[in-house]
């Protein structure tokens, strides 16, 4: 019968293929992605605060909360372990929520939101890529979801 230390090295050879497998290809451009929206979110969302607060304070706190969930959604995609997985699939489906519900608001009530957010009608602004690329990271993270069994305490930077 094996021992806990025996089935380490298994497991952390598992855990190196996971790492490899995140971080190559399509994993790569999808961290790529949400990284340059981290920080066109962060730089749009500071100015906005700094220069014209009062003009619209809601919506230039959702384009501060926005850029809040593109900084986790890079930060935990580029890392793997459960507790990684998991702060993903919560960042990338608030995300979505966000997208949604800001865009439906800013059809249907336009003076709630009078300046545009990042999210405003469902990333219009963007090119429509802040719908899309929550659809499309909730889909990878499903398809590169961790073994089952895996351990929070296994989690590894």
């Amino acid at each position: 019968m094996k021992t806990g230390r025996e089935q380490q090295p298994v497991q952390r050879a598992q855990d190196t293929n996971e790492v490899a497998r995140r971080a190559t290809g399509f994993g790569r451009l999808l961290v790529a992605v949400y990284g340059v929206f981290a920080l066109s979110a962060t730089a749009r969302a500071g100015y906005q605060i700094a220069t014209k607060f009062a003009e619209a304070p809601v919506a230039y706190v959702l384009s501060a909360f926005a850029a809040v969930v593109y900084i986790l959604a890079t930060i935990t995609l580029a890392k793997s372990g459960i507790r990684s997985y998991w702060l993903s699939v919560a960042a990338v489906g608030i995300e979505l929520l966000g997208v949604v519900a800001v865009g439906l608001i800013s059809l249907l009530d336009p003076e709630l939101l009078p300046q545009d957010t990042v999210w405003s009608g469902f990333g219009q602004g963007y090119g429509y890529v802040p719908l899309v690329l929550p659809v499309v990271g909730l889909w990878w993270l499903w398809r590169h979801r961790p073994a089952a069994g895996q351990k929070p305490s296994e989690d590894r930077p």
